[in-house]
């Protein structure tokens, strides 16, 4: 059997094999950590802003304020682009995981099969669905394009 969700596979074979109850599990952690990095950068800037204006405004203080205030608006700016790209993620991997369901659904069902059906299940045994979805499926509609995203770089 492969290795989880990473496309792993202990065989020669090329099997690569996607868990849609991993892919959602991963998704909740992007998205918690785009929570976590929102808040940190929220208090960032709090604690920036209490500080004021230490630096004076004498030649090398302006000096510095002139420098300071572009950097702080871009740095700010560029962790707040961060915190919502890796909570971005996050949805993508249950879009990922959604339509890994569906297709592994419509393949089975298309083979009049259950879903799961022959991975790793011995003779005589239940077979159980693989996936129980943790959000609705929009399903796939034959000759539709699904939204993909364009840029899913971080």
């Amino acid at each position: 059997m492969a290795g989880g969700s990473t496309g792993a596979s202990d065989r020669g074979g090329g099997e690569f094999v996607l868990k849609p109850w991993e892919l959602h599990g991963e998704g909740r952690e992007f998205e918690k950590l785009g929570g976590q990095l929102t808040k940190a950068v929220a208090a960032l800037e709090r604690d920036l802003a209490a500080l004021g204006a230490p630096w004076g405004t004498d030649l090398p203080g302006s000096g510095f304020a002139a420098v300071y205030g572009p950097a702080h608006g871009e740095l700010v700016g560029g962790l707040r682009g961060l915190a919502g790209r890796v909570g971005k993620v996050g949805a993508g991997l249950h879009t990922m995981a959604e339509r890994t369901a569906d297709a592994d659904t419509s393949a089975a069902s298309g083979f009049g099969a259950e879903p799961g059906a022959g991975v790793g299940a011995g003779a005589g045994a239940a077979v159980v669905p693989a996936v129980a979805p943790a959000r609705p499926t929009t399903g796939a509609t034959p000759g539709a394009a699904p939204a993909v995203p364009k840029d899913m770089s971080v």
